[in-house]
């Protein structure tokens, strides 16, 4: 029955999608199944919400009972323990900060698999070691259940607006039964092949942004400190072939753009603490594969100083700031 669940697909879907949840109908609410959500951190929550506002039925949890307030106000049903979401949902989404967390949402003594129905589909979201996706798809088959990583790119924005990317890895049979689900969250939906794939290209992608932003900022800051204006450098690097989307969509430089992190003293956004994990595990995958990454090697070395400089709460971004204080001392 989960398998002809996830298999369908409701022809409201497309109509219903960027309606809010006053205007969905108790039909249409009804003919949905439940889906149930683990993680209602900066990005599982808005992930959520667009799932409510897509006609879902959501069961969420959450180790922060005060972060499901919201979403329960909005109609989602609150329970406590990721086995209570596996034990009334047969689609489960999870967004985790990481690898360690995910094994416990998964496999603890309050997990999933403990109380996991047959045939249930999983999807994690979360970025985490491709080794650790490939372990848990192994402990799901045992249940009988199926799981595939789906990571995303975008941040807390596109994760409001479900215009996220999707990178899913997983059992290929099954990946219509996810794209379902994930185009309510996202612009984006790319199947990437084998369970961990698409961790491996959240991982890559992210190395190679960490990598763009710290050239931007050195960028940037010797501009500036050879006399140029910000915005005028900006809008030169952006006609020519430097340009990159740490140049042209999120600028490092405070004053060069609105709505961007360093606008706002470098609060929100992606945090230097969550760059710096994604880089370790850029690291270990390439120890493993002896696959050298000097300028990954030293982007991982950077922002783990960083965070030890009292920017591991700040943007990723905050690079910039980091390399004019360096120049002080």
């Amino acid at each position: 029955m989960a398998a002809l669940f996830r298999g369908s697909r409701n022809l409201l879907l497309g109509g219903t999608k960027h309606v809010d949840l006053a205007f969905v109908s108790s039909r249409s609410m009804a003919s949905k199944t439940p889906i149930g959500f683990v993680g209602l951190g900066n990005m599982g929550s808005p992930m959520a919400k667009n799932l409510l506002r897509n006609g879902y039925p959501v069961i969420v949890s959450d180790v922060f009972p005060e972060s499901c307030k919201e979403l329960q106000d909005m109609g989602a049903q609150v329970v406590d323990s990721p086995a209570d979401v596996a034990e009334k949902a047969d689609r489960i989404l999870t967004m985790l900060p990481s690898s360690p967390n995910v094994i416990e949402v998964y496999t603890g003594p309050n997990g999933i698999l403990k109380k996991v129905k047959k045939g249930t589909l999983l999807i994690d979201s979360s970025t985490i070691d491709p080794a650790v996706s490939r372990e848990m798809a192994v402990a799901a088959e045992k249940m009988g259940a199926v799981f595939m990583d789906a990571p995303v790119s975008g941040g807390v924005g596109a994760a409001s607006l479900a215009k996220l990317t999707f990178m899913v890895g997983g059992a290929e049979e099954e990946y219509t039964a996810a794209q379902e689900l994930l185009t309510c969250m996202g612009a984006n939906v790319v199947y990437c092949g084998g369970v961990g794939t698409g961790q491996a290209a959240k991982i890559c992608n992210n190395m190679l942004l960490a990598i763009g932003m710290i050239g931007t900022a050195e960028t940037m800051n010797l501009g500036i400190r050879l006399g140029l204006d910000p915005k005028l450098l900006a809008k030169i690097l952006n006609m020519s072939s430097g340009r990159c989307w740490s140049s042209d969509t999120y600028n490092p430089a405070p004053g060069v753009m609105e709505g961007v992190p360093s606008a706002n003293n470098y609060q929100g956004g992606f945090g230097t603490t969550l760059m710096a994990k994604d880089l370790g595990l850029a690291q270990n995958t390439a120890t493993n594969t002896k696959t050298p990454i000097p300028l990954g090697s030293l982007a991982h070395q950077i922002f783990r100083v960083m965070c030890a400089r009292g920017y591991a709460n700040k943007d990723f971004s905050s690079v910039f700031q980091f390399l004019r204080e360096e120049e002080g001392q």
